[in-house]
């Protein structure tokens, strides 16, 4: 269960590491508001996207934990 777990932590490093990165950039983008300031559709869909990538790193780490444990 060590190799899944270390790919399930690799997995949940990178996106840990990347997605909050990609956000500044897309936030600066000047798509992501209109000319009233209010935010896009180009800059919900991917609040959503980076959303549900740091939700399934989290999950890598949980299901990382419970690799070790032997709980998988």
């Amino acid at each position: 269960m060590i190799p899944l777990a270390i790919v399930l932590f690799l997995n949940a490093a990178f996106n840990a590491i990347v997605w909050p990165q990609f956000y500044k950039r897309v936030a600066k983008d000047p798509r992501a508001r209109d000319e009233n300031g209010r935010a896009t559709a180009f800059l919900r869909v991917h609040v959503v996207l980076i959303s549900i990538a740091l939700v399934l790193a989290l999950v890598s780490v949980i299901l990382g934990i419970a690799a070790l444990a032997g709980a998988l």
